[in-house]
């Protein structure tokens, strides 16, 4: 079977962590088609993506350039990325304790931000009933992780010694719809105000062409359902 493109990406339009692959992948100049996935339809738990999926979520990439190579979970796909194809280290850790950095941040994405952003957009926007003590629990949250990204990026530009990589790539689209969709409202949070490290480096990678590629694909996406 050929492919026009090198990799297969299956993703969400509205959720986040598709996004992450397809920046780092466009950061990279490197070819994929994205297939979509309904929701509704639980096309995710479908048995043609299960497949390559057990956990019946999404990102799940297939690199055809490596033998159909199935890789799953966003940060393990974008570590994948860029220790086979980022040679140059255009946007990854070069050194040995820089990689040791970059993969701290992403063990903090995965466990500390990802989860409990989740938890606060299904509590604010999704579950049945609702439930104040249990969305303000993951707004708080959000609110302590944007702290350590603050407390950090006061000191620097950005999380690994300085220079931007996936580390960084990895926190912006959680945090983007963290601030407009599931604090936005919460005890007068104001961004820019509130934690004033984070938004300028937060708008950097937003600024930068891979992402806003990407971003612009997304928005056309959602404005066409």
């Amino acid at each position: 079977m050929s492919h026009g493109k090198q990799f297969t990406l299956y993703s969400h339009v509205f959720g986040t962590n598709g996004w992450k692959v397809a920046f780092v992948l466009n950061e990279l100049g490197l070819t994929y088609e994205t297939i979509y996935l309904d929701f509704n339809n639980k096309e995710q738990k479908a048995p043609g993506h299960v497949k390559y999926n057990p956990n019946g979520r999404i990102p799940t990439l297939i690199d055809h350039g490596n033998n159909d190579l199935v890789v799953w979970e966003s940060n393990a796909i974008i570590i994948y990325l860029v220790e086979k194809y980022d040679t140059s280290r255009k946007i990854s850790a070069a050194s040995e304790n820089e990689r040791i950095t970059q993969l701290q941040w992403l063990f903090f994405q995965a466990s500390g931000q990802g989860p409990y952003f989740g938890q606060a957009g299904w509590f604010k926007l999704f579950h049945h009933e609702k439930l104040p003590s249990a969305l303000e629990r993951y707004q708080k949250e959000i609110i302590r992780v944007l702290g350590v990204l603050e407390s950090v990026l006061t000191k620097q530009e950005w999380l690994v010694s300085g220079k931007y990589t996936i580390a960084d790539l990895s926190f912006v689209v959680w945090n983007n719809m963290a601030v407009k969709l599931f604090v936005a409202d919460f005890n007068g949070f104001n961004f820019e105000k509130d934690f004033p490290a984070v938004y300028k480096w937060h708008n950097a990678i937003l600024s930068r062409e891979a992402v806003a590629k990407a971003l612009a694909v997304r928005e056309a996406l959602l404005a066409s359902d």
